[in-house]
């Protein structure tokens, strides 16, 4: 009964139509539009009801249908044209909340195992068999007392399942839709309650409406809008090739599905063939398939493990091995970064997910650069741990912008807007670098404070490796700290220096194009403010050098701690709990 009733809700959702966009305006980011109105209930795989099958028979399909013909189709989608590849991952990540459904798979009593699906077998068996989902664990709840809620009144008697969907964070298509008007009755003072639950009821609608999302058909013009597959006539090769694949699916004919979709792959870009993008549709599968910044900051980490534990041995070949997987991780992140500029035909650094994987790049870039000039390895430690840092922050903790966007309206306004924006964005660079190297200086300057002649032996392994071994063993011990630590001053002095410089000039470019966009050079907004603050925590960094007090260097990696957090509150805590004109920031 489930069944039917969740496919009727399907085709009204359908009808309805889909969640429109309007333009941006002044300094609003373009928002993530989930669904391409207007183009839903076609029914281009056919409206017949597949039967009901097993998890175990949907994942032995899955393993046999190969999506290769179908991946780097073009599609248009939330304002730029994508790959079908990027759609499936878009939607299911915007779904599950992970970049791949996970099914639940009986595995014994009490026991289930999980089964992992490609984003483009689960975008396009949402669409030919829907009801399989219906009392499955597909849309993501992150606020936990809302998905406490959906699973309390769905399942008050199965507390195993109610705890095994409690760590999942998921919820079925039939828990929203029985439950959610009751949660809003009882719940719904809560804005928390309030926002998860429409941001649940949009999953809900893309899940029921993704077929509105195949808008596949070139234009004839560039400037014309891209047509749904289903406004093709029936006769036409396409609709044809579509129908196909979705028969063979229902009937669970992974051959069928195969040979049907070859047929979609080739006919397409045919359709209008000087219109249809060509060599970045390539482009943007390998930045899929390279996941560059999650090995990015793998490489990083075990670049930053190997050259730390090089500073407590002084083995060279932990020093070399560090090097080499440095420059093998500023590979990987480049690659990911130039390819993400080349796809989105823009400078990537608009959103806090592009901002950080830029100037993480940027420091690291510098880091390396300095390593190669002073012959000093911890400045490789530093652009390692920089990069390690801000790229597992980037990907793995929900940070917004992931998904490529078209560029925000404000951008497009000024090319000095551009230039304040990527002079500050560089400058913060520059301090998280600066911050990593004062946390180093602070570590080496405790262990020799608090650990003694022992420490004087780590610290005189890190120089004999820095100075290639010459020297006399004694010399070194007596040496070795005080030198570690006269350069770790030097590096952290001059990267904080080259901070402070880049953030006053970012400053003031912004106030420059203030008073030409709006009239005033300051409106005291809490994001320029905050920017003040930052750089004024540099400038006392400045005056304690040229003051001489005792203890310089350690004075100032303090302050370059402080000014990392500082730093932090400007670039993330304003954004998300302070009101103001920077809404792109």
């Amino acid at each position: 009964m489930t069944r039917w009733w969740l496919i009727a809700i399907a085709m009204l959702a359908c009808a309805a139509g889909a969640w429109g966009q309007a333009a941006p305006a002044g300094n609003e980011r373009a928002g993530t539009q989930l669904l391409s109105g207007g183009h839903a209930g076609h029914g281009v795989f056919g409206h017949a009801v597949m039967d009901r099958v097993s998890a175990e028979q949907k994942h032995a399909f899955a393993e046999r249908v190969n999506f290769e013909p179908l991946r780097d189709l073009a599609v248009f989608h939330n304002g730029r044209v994508k790959i079908l590849d990027t759609l499936a991952r878009e939607t299911v990540l915007s779904l599950t909340g992970s970049g791949a459904y996970f099914d639940l798979v009986p595995a014994g009593e009490n026991r289930v195992t999980r089964v992992k699906y490609d984003p483009m077998f689960t975008l396009l068996d949402m669409m030919i068999d829907p009801a399989y989902y219906a009392d499955k664990p597909l849309i993501h709840v992150g606020f936990l007392p809302l998905r406490e809620a959906y699973l309390d009144r769905a399942l008050p008697d199965d507390a195993a399942t109610r705890q095994r969907l409690m760590r999942l964070t998921r919820v079925t298509p039939v828990m929203v839709e029985q439950h959610s008007t009751d949660i809003f009755n009882e719940l719904g003072e809560s804005p928390e309650i309030r926002r998860g639950l429409g941001d649940v009821e949009q999953a809900l609608g893309l899940y029921l409406g993704g077929e509105s999302n195949l808008l596949l058909v070139a234009p004839p013009e560039r400037a014309a809008r891209w047509e749904h597959l289903g406004d093709l006539p029936p006769e036409s090769a396409a609709r044809r090739a579509a129908e196909a694949l979705g028969q063979a699916w229902r009937a669970l004919d992974a051959d069928g599905v195969n040979e049907a979709a070859t047929a979609l792959a080739a006919v397409l870009p045919t359709i209008h063939a000087d219109v249809y993008p060509q060599g970045r549709r390539s482009i943007e599968l390998a930045y899929n398939r390279s996941n560059a910044f999650e090995w990015g900051f793998w490489t990083y980490g075990l670049s930053l493990v190997m050259l730390l534990l090089a500073f407590g041995t002084g083995r060279r070949w932990l020093v070399a091995g560090g090097i080499a997987l440095l420059v093998a991780a500023i590979g990987l992140h480049a690659f990911g970064f130039v390819t993400r500029c080349v796809i989105a035909e823009r400078f990537a650094i608009q959103n806090q997910f592009e901002s950080m994987t830029g100037v993480s790049l940027f420091a690291a870039v510098v880091g390396l650069g300095a390593m190669l000039v002073r012959r000093q390895w911890l400045f490789g430690a530093a652009a390692a741990g920089t990069g390690f840092l801000v790229l597992i922050m980037a990907t793995q903790t929900g940070i917004p912008g992931m998904s490529i966007e078209r560029e925000a309206a404000i951008l497009n306004t000024s090319v000095l807007l551009k230039y304040h924006v990527t002079t500050v964005l560089t400058s913060y660079g520059l301090i998280t670098l600066g911050f990593i190297v004062s946390l180093f200086y602070l570590g080496t300057h405790y262990a020799h404070r608090f650990a003694g002649r022992q420490a004087d032996v780590v610290v005189m392994a890190s120089a004999a490796v820095t100075s290639g071994g010459g020297g006399s063993g004694e010399a070194e011990v007596n040496t070795g700290p005080a030198r570690t630590l006269r350069d770790l001053d030097k590096a952290q002095m001059t990267i904080l220096q080259l901070a402070f410089w880049t953030l006053g000039v970012g400053i003031l470019l912004g106030a420059w194009w203030a008073d030409h966009s709006w009239g005033r050079w300051w409106a005291f907004d809490p994001k320029e403010t905050w920017a003040l603050v930052t750089w004024i925590v540099y400038l006392i960094v400045i005056h304690v050098r040229m003051a001489g007090i005792r203890d310089r260097g350690l004075t100032t990696a303090w302050l370059s701690v402080a000014g990392f957090f500082v730093m932090l509150w400007t670039y993330f805590g304003v954004n998300l709990l302070l009101p103001g004109l920077h809404a792109y920031a």
